[in-house]
């Protein structure tokens, strides 16, 4: 049980981490790696 949740949580910060690191990106660099703006929040939390 604790094991799940702590599973949980790793997964939280990895997801909140990615997404912080793809808003810091600049339009140019996300269209290198073929993202919007507007899909970041979308291709993290699916």
């Amino acid at each position: 049980m604790i094991k799940n949740f702590w599973h949980r949580v790793v997964a939280s910060q990895e997801k909140r981490a990615a997404y912080y690191m793809l808003q810091k990106l600049s339009d140019r660099q996300l269209t290198d790696i073929g993202v919007t703006r507007a899909e970041i929040k979308y291709r993290v939390y699916r």
